[in-house]
């Protein structure tokens, strides 16, 4: 393997870790499995909410290796998934192995890093296509 390749890849992983490393920071944790389940929850429940066309453009502002994480298991063919903010925060529960309660503190948290990662403004256009309580749901509260 060249060193150009070896690069790339370090860079990679460098820019997933960097997301990582800015939500186990929001959390005040070193647990990195809780940080990637959070983070993975967040990415899976928000992408079944979209359009192929929505998580296509959301996908866009990832990095490479969250990329990977953000369509594991995904079906195109099954997207929209319609269901509320309490079964938005069900799923989201489940997958991060969190409580119910502890949803509208995490959520948001999450919310908050990637909108820190993303283009100003994306993560904005991709959250109006929720309905107003699921938005609710995944934006810190003032």
């Amino acid at each position: 393997m060249t060193a150009t390749k070896a690069s790339v890849f370090d860079h990679a992983l460098h820019t997933a870790n960097a997301w990582l490393h800015d939500v186990a920071k929001e959390f005040g944790t070193d647990d990195r499995q809780f940080v990637h389940r959070v983070l993975r929850a967040w990415l899976h429940t928000l992408r079944d909410r979209l359009t192929v066309e929505a998580t296509a453009h959301f996908a866009a502002q990832l990095p490479e290796l969250l990329r990977g994480i953000y369509y594991e298991g995904w079906d195109p063919s099954a997207v929209p998934q319609r269901y509320d903010a309490a079964e938005y925060a069900s799923r989201f529960a489940r997958d991060a192995n969190i409580s119910l309660q502890d949803v509208h503190r995490v959520a948001p948290t999450v919310t908050a890093v990637v909108q820190s990662h993303v283009s100003p403004g994306h993560l904005g256009k991709v959250l109006d296509q929720l309905p107003k309580d699921m938005r609710a749901l995944l934006r810190a509260q003032a």
